[in-house]
């Protein structure tokens, strides 16, 4: 070969890698369209059960076509106090089998080499199904309007492009086979040392095993790659695929370190084992196919025999690996526990959990729900400083008022993070609806702030409200607390019958207002009241009232969020007027429910 010939074959070759590369990453993300984030969200469901634990880490990784992706997930969940490291442990064990998925759909390859191949039967090779494929997945995605239609089309136009990317690198690569220095490198690899080492440092650099495996199927295709040589350097990239996890653990928990080591643990040992068995059948001249050529679907099978062999292996001594972990990553007894169990809302906001926009969305309606909750105790003892005031309960306050800001400019900085991902219509509206929810909560915990001033003004001063006064705050905060724990509900579990009793309950909190504000006045008028306590009184039925104005905010956008395929948005007055204006049974009865549940006793009214 010239040297413009092995220029243009070496284009041509990494031009068929990118296709490849392209095409598992569209199929990745139209297989993830459709399971709708469902196989990551039941990763957190787990039991300790090690078998359920390696077929759910398989079908997981087989689903979204990455076994780095799942790993990385996992450390994400371990990171977050989700997945206990036992669990992640199974997880990881059964993703090195759900990646050799991609291997057994390259093998179709084969195919093209077969001459007694029926007129049927030739459809099914990649000379014919890439371009079918193709075809077929983007008529689907320009024609179709929903989501999960048009993910089907990705599949088909990502299956299209892995064969055309495996067709253009066979073909290249193939001319190769007639050089010396390309046989003779081939030839070195059958040295397991140097094999391991280049097979783990091209999976390293592409990120992506499936993809490395990919590859060595189609060098395959020259001729010149026997089983001497393909065997180590199939063992080299499961240890290659390790170097994902572990640079996404870099700055998380020591428990998400230690799910990257079992990770690295398990591919170092299970290599090592099994290149001992290997050259021991070797020895007593158990493999005849040592010098054999291998082909695509040989490399497939033993890609797969493998790690199945492997994990089984290991299944038995999943807890020793895990103790390894913990024995490289050491740490106190009490920083264990943190990791294990994080109540912080920040840790939910995993950047790993990036790779999956569902999950993240669903990590960061958790972390708003609660910041919704940490606002929600805020009023709840603010309100209760009026009738006993506590100076270690305004220092609480406080502390979780600069946890509610935290989680705010955290939140904020997620979602926008995850705009940046490849939404559908209805992640795009969760996204938008979350970005109004969390001002929204955010603001009623600045309302309970202001709650909590009014008290420490009052008892520097040494004043307090009158006994009638306490006795109508308590009832009107206790309409306000209910009102928060609906928002809060609506928005943790998109509860929409919840969501519809948030209207009528707010109505009630404006009745409420209007008609003790005229009674505070009256009392103002009279005497019965001192006029600087009193304009604190008349303060908090004001936030109060703005507080359950908020809490309606936020049953508009969950409302908002759950209808994206009937109407693009719910307009908050709108929705409001049709409500009040409509005057539907429902509301009715709802209202005059809440009205009776807070109605004044005889002394409040006095």
């Amino acid at each position: 070969m010239s040297t413009t010939q092995i220029v243009q074959t070496v284009i041509t070759a990494f031009g068929g890698i990118a296709l490849l590369l392209y095409g598992m990453n569209v199929l990745g993300s139209g297989l993830e369209k459709i399971s709708g984030g469902k196989m990551e969200k039941i990763l957190e469901k787990l039991t300790n059960n090690i078998l359920k634990a390696v077929l759910l880490g398989a079908v997981v990784t087989a689903v979204i076509q990455s076994s780095g992706a799942t790993t990385v997930i996992v450390v994400g969940l371990v990171n977050s106090g989700i997945l206990p490291l036992s669990a992640a442990v199974g997880i990881i064990m059964g993703a090195n089998i759900g990646t050799t998925i991609t291997g057994q759909i390259l093998r179709l390859g084969d195919l093209e080499s077969n001459d007694s191949l029926g007129s049927f039967m030739q459809f099914l090779t990649p000379d014919y199904l890439a371009p079918m494929l193709a075809v077929a997945g983007i008529v689907i995605i320009l024609i179709s309007k929903k989501d999960t239609i048009r993910a089907i089309g990705d599949i088909g136009m990502g299956l299209g492009v892995l064969f055309t990317g495996m067709l253009s690198l066979t073909a290249a690569v193939k001319p190769l086979s007639e050089l010396e220095a390309f046989r003779s490198a081939f030839a070195s690899l059958e040295n397991p040392v140097l094999g391991i080492l280049v097979g783990a440092v091209v999976t390293a650099l592409l990120q992506s095993s499936s993809a490395s495996v990919g590859i060595l199927q189609a060098v395959s295709a020259t001729g010149v790659l026997k089983f001497a040589a393909a065997f180590p350097i199939i063992m080299g990239q499961n240890i290659g695929t390790c170097s994902t996890s572990v640079i996404s653990s870099i700055g998380a928990s020591k428990n998400a370190k230690r799910a990257a080591m079992v990770h690295l643990y398990f591919n170092l040992i299970g290599t090592f084992l099994f290149l001992i068995a290997v050259y021991i059948l070797k020895a007593f001249d158990l493999i005849p196919m040592w010098n054999d050529t291998m082909s695509m679907g040989s490399i497939a099978n033993f890609h797969t025999l493998f790690n199945v062999i492997v994990t089984v292996v290991f299944i038995p001594f999943h807890k020793l690996l895990e103790k390894l972990a913990v024995w490289t990553i050491r740490s106190k007894a009490e920083e264990d526990e943190d990791d294990m169990v994080s109540d912080s809302a920040e840790t939910m906001l995993d950047s790993r959990f990036l790779k999956s926009p569902s999950l993240a969305i669903q990590y960061a309606n958790n972390a708003a729900s609660y910041m919704g909750k940490l606002a929600r105790e805020n009023f709840k003892m603010s309100c209760e400083l009026h009738s006993e005031f506590d100076p270690k309960r305004v220092e609480r306050i406080k502390e979780y008022e600069n946890i509610i800001d935290r989680i705010e400019d955290r939140l904020n900085s997620y979602l926008v993070s995850i705009t940046d991902c490849e939404l559908n219509v209805s992640e795009s509206k969760s996204v938008t609806s979350l970005l109004h929810i969390i001002t929204d909560l955010e603001r009623i915990g600045d309302y309970s702030v202001n709650i909590m001033q009014y008290a420490e003004n009052m008892n520097e001063a040494n004043k307090k409200l009158s006994e009638v006064a306490v006795s109508e705050l308590k009832v009107i905060s206790s309409a306000a607390l209910e009102i928060i724990d609906m928002a809060i509900t609506s928005v943790e579990y998109d509860d929409l019958k919840t969501v519809r009793k948030i209207e009528p309950l707010e109505e009630t909190i404006d009745y409420l207002e209007n008609l003790l504000k005229n009674k505070h006045i009256d009392r103002l008028k009279s005497g019965k009241c001192v006029i600087d306590s009193g304009i604190y009184f008349l303060d908090m039925l004001s936030d109060m009232e703005r507080i359950a104005d908020h809490c309606s905010n936020v049953a508009v956008h969950v409302l908002s969020r759950n209808y994206y395929n009937k109407k693009a948005s719910v307009n908050h007055h709108e929705y409001i007027d049709t409500v009040h204006k409509g005057g539907s049974k429902e509301y009715i009865e709802a209202f005059e429910e809440f009205k009776q549940k807070y109605k004044l006793s005889a002394t409040a009214t006095e």
